[in-house]
C-alpha cells in the first residue's frame, strides 16, 4: 500500500533515530573537547593538592606515594615533576623529567609567554595551554609553587584530547549506522504485528462498504485494535438489519404508492376470471348430480364415475379458490413482504429433496449443479412460492429427454434463477399473457394435470411485491423459464 502505515512509522522512526545520532556527533564535535579539557583542568587540580597534602605529611618522596603519583599520571596521561630551591629533583612521574626540569626553569625565570594561552592564574599557581615550537605539540600546563616553596609543573599533552574526540565520533557513526539498521529491520518485525490486524480491519470495511455483512473480524487482541474489531463486528450486525428493515419498509412504500390505483381494476378482472373459471367445474357438478338424481344411470359403476367426475372438479375449484386468495392477497398488498438475506442454493436443494416423489412419477430427470453458496436479498417463503411455481410447471410440461435443468446466472448485483425444461416451445403469441390470471396455453392439457391458469399470475405478483425482473424464453430443445434477486 502506497501510504502503509507501517512505512510511515518506519519513516518516521528512522528519521528520529537519524537526527539524533547527527545531533551527538555535533554535539560530540562541539563540546567534547572542551568538556575532556576542562576534566584535564580537574586533573591537574587533584596533582596539585595531592602534591600539597604529600609534603604536609612529609611523604612525597616515600615509595607508597610514588606509586600513588605514577599511577594517578598513567590513569589521566599527566607528567609531573617537583624541584626545591636548589633545582633538586625531588619527585617525578610521567615521560621526560630532565625536559620538564629545564621547561620549568625558563618558564619561571625567563617568563617567555609568547607561545601560551593562559586558562588560571593565582598566588600559588598558573594553567595555560602551551604551544611547542620545537615538536608541534600542544599541551595544557599547570606550575607554581607548593606549600613549602617547592616549584612543580603537571602537563598533559591536548593532541590525545582532540584524538580521543575524533575516535568517539568515529565510534558513534559506525555504532548509529548499525543501530539505524537493526532497529529499522527491529520495527519492521514490530509493527507488522500491528499493521496485519489493521489491514483485515480495512478489508472487513471495503467490504461492508459493499454491503456485504458476512466477514466478520476474528482477532484475539485485547487491545484498542480488538475492541475495533468487535465495534466493527456490531456495526455490522447493526447494519444488516437495518438494511433488511430499510428494504422492507421500502417496499411497503412502494406498494402503498400503487395500491390505491390498482383495487378497482383487480376487483372487476378478478370477478371476472373466477366467474369464467368456475362456469365450466359449476356445471360439470350440477350435471352430473342431476344425472344421479334422475337415476339415468342406475349400475354402480356409473354411479361410481358420476361421483369422481363431481369430487374431482369439486377439488379442482377449491385448488383455485386457494390460490386465488393468495393472488388476492398479494395483489392487494395484505401480505406483508419481509426483505431478509438467505441462501437461494440452500432453498432449492431443500425443496428438490422433498419433492422426490413428484419427480418419479414424472419420470423427469432433474440437474442442479451449484455447489457454493449464494446469498440474495427477498421474501424467503414468497421466493420459495415462485420457484415451486416454475419447478412444478417444467415437471407438468417435461418431455423428449425428460430434463429439468436448473441453473444460476450471477452478475454484479443480481443473480437469475433459470428453471429450464426439454419439450415443446410455447407459440409465440402466448408469451405475452403467460403470466395473465386464468390464461392456458393449452386447455385441454392444462385441465388434464389440474392446472387453474393462476400460478404464473402469483409469480408475477411476488415478484411485483419485490419489484424484480421475471420472464420466460423458448429454446430449440425446450423452455425456460428465471426470475432475479438481488445479491446487494
Amino acid at each position: 500500500m502506497k501510504y502503509s502505515i507501517r512505512n510511515e512509522l518506519l519513516v518516521v522512526f528512522m528519521t528520529i533515530m537519524t537526527g539524533t545520532i547527527l545531533l551527538c556527533w555535533f554535539l560530540n564535535s562541539s563540546f567534547l573537547g572542551k568538556y575532556y579539557l576542562q576534566n584535564k583542568q580537574q586533573v591537574l587540580r587533584k596533582a596539585y593538592s595531592n602534591l600539597n597534602v604529600a609534603i604536609r605529611e612529609g611523604s612525597i618522596q616515600s615509595d607508597h606515594f610514588e606509586y600513588d603519583l605514577q599511577r594517578m599520571c598513567g590513569i589521566y596521561n599527566i607528567s609531573v615533576i617537583v624541584i626545591d630551591a636548589d633545582s633538586k629533583l625531588v619527585q617525578s612521574a610521567g615521560n621526560d623529567s630532565d625536559i620538564m626540569m629545564n621547561y620549568l626553569l625558563d618558564r619561571v625565570f625567563l617568563d617567555n609567554t609568547a607561545n601560551y594561552e593562559l586558562i588560571e592564574k593565582n598566588e600559588n599557581y598558573i594553567m595555560e595551554i602551551a604551544y611547542g615550537e620545537r615538536n608541534g605539540m600542544t599541551y595544557i600546563e599547570m606550575w607554581g609553587t607548593l606549600e613549602n616553596g617547592n616549584l612543580f609543573m603537571t602537563r598533559s599533552v591536548v593532541e590525545s584530547i582532540h584524538e580521543s574526540v575524533q575516535i568517539s565520533n568515529r565510534f558513534l557513526a559506525y555504532v548509529g549506522i548499525l543501530a539505524a539498521l537493526v532497529s529499522g529491520g527491529l520495527i519492521l518485525i514490530i509493527t507488522k504485528r500491528f499493521t496485519t490486524p489493521i489491514m483485515s480491519l480495512t478489508e472487513i470495511s471495503k467490504r461492508m462498504a459493499n454491503l456485504d455483512f458476512e466477514v466478520h473480524y476474528n482477532g484475539t487482541e485485547k487491545n484498542e485494535i480488538g475492541v475495533l474489531g468487535l465495534h466493527m463486528n456490531q456495526l455490522s450486525d447493526k447494519l444488516e438489519n437495518t438494511i433488511s428493515e430499510l428494504k422492507t419498509a421500502n417496499n411497503e412504500l412502494q406498494k402503498d404508492i400503487e395500491k390505491k390505483e390498482q383495487i378497482d381494476e383487480m376487483r372487476k378482472e378478478f370477478l371476472s376470471n373466477v366467474s369464467h373459471e368456475l362456469k365450466t367445474p359449476i356445471a360439470l357438478i350440477m350435471g352430473y348430480a342431476e344425472g344421479l338424481k334422475e337415476e339415468i344411470n342406475q349400475d354402480p359403476e356409473s354411479r361410481d364415475f358420476y361421483c369422481d367426475v363431481i369430487m374431482d372438479e369439486a377439488n379442482k375449484m377449491n385448488i383455485m379458490v386457494k390460490k386465488l386468495l393468495t393472488l388476492n392477497q398479494l395483489e392487494f398488498g395484505n401480505d406483508v413482504v419481509s426483505m431478509e438475506r438467505f441462501d437461494i442454493r440452500e432453498l432449492i436443494a431443500n425443496y428438490i429433496s422433498s419433492a422426490d416423489i413428484l419427480i418419479k412419477q414424472s419420470e423427469a430427470k432433474v440437474i442442479f449443479e451449484e455447489t457454493e453458496s449464494c446469498f440474495v436479498w427477498g421474501d424467503e417463503f414468497k421466493v420459495e412460492e415462485v420457484f415451486t411455481n416454475y419447478f412444478s410447471n417444467a415437471l407438468n410440461h417435461v418431455k423428449n429427454e425428460k430434463e429439468v435443468i436448473i441453473s444460476f446466472d450471477r452478475k454484479e448485483d443480481t443473480v437469475r434463477i433459470v428453471v429450464f425444461n426439454t419439450g415443446d416451445p410455447i407459440p409465440e403469441e402466448s408469451l405475452p399473457h403467460l403470466y395473465e390470471k386464468f390464461y392456458k396455453v393449452d386447455k385441454a392439457r392444462t385441465r388434464e394435470y389440474g392446472g387453474s391458469g393462476v400460478g404464473l399470475s402469483i409469480v408475477k405478483a411476488i415478484m411485483d411485491s419485490m419489484h424484480q425482473e421475471y420472464g420466460v424464453i423458448n429454446r430449440s430443445d425446450g423452455v425456460e423459464f428465471w426470475f432475479e434477486l438481488p445479491v446487494k
